[in-house]
């Protein structure tokens, strides 16, 4: 706590303030002034409401998406495995099967989630810009994606 207490200069000061004084001498910008470096931005006061209110809606979506995907992969697993090698009884149960809760939120997801991630357009395409170089879209479940995720496991 050496507040306003002046240090007597040391050797290692010295040797600083000499090696600063050598590239003062050397500086291409010695007595001109420097340029001005422009920001480009500017921190938004909506960026610090949002910073304050936690995970934005659409992260909390998604992660209930995955959570009832997976629930649905072991239901679905666990009936497959009911049904065994009866091809008949495996297609009327996927057929059967209520995908309306996940693909609930998946609607939900698809229409809300470029406004709630201030998603840019893509003025090429016209359309939103990619995320992660895939269309930020989710495929909705259905006895498609059931036949098609059971096939790939079982090959």
């Amino acid at each position: 706590m050496r507040q306003g207490v002046v240090l007597p200069e040391t050797p290692r000061d010295r040797r600083n303030l000499d090696g600063l004084a050598q590239d003062l001498l050397d500086s291409p910008l010695k007595g001109r002034a420097l340029p001005l470096r422009l920001r480009n931005f500017r921190p938004d006061a909506d960026s610090y409401l949002v910073s304050l209110g936690g995970p934005r809606p659409y992260m909390g979506r998604l992660r209930q998406i995955a959570a009832l995907t997976a629930a649905h992969e072991q239901a679905l697993a666990e009936a497959h495995a009911t049904v065994g090698d009866d091809e008949a009884a495996w297609h009327a149960l996927v057929e059967a099967w209520d995908f309306g809760d996940v693909n609930e939120l998946i609607e939900r997801h698809n229409r809300w989630y470029p406004a709630e991630s201030r998603l840019p357009m893509d003025p090429r395409t016209g359309d939103y810009a990619l995320v992660n170089g895939k269309s930020y879209r989710c495929e909705p479940l259905g006895a498609r994606w059931a036949f098609e995720h059971f096939q790939s496991r079982a090959a």
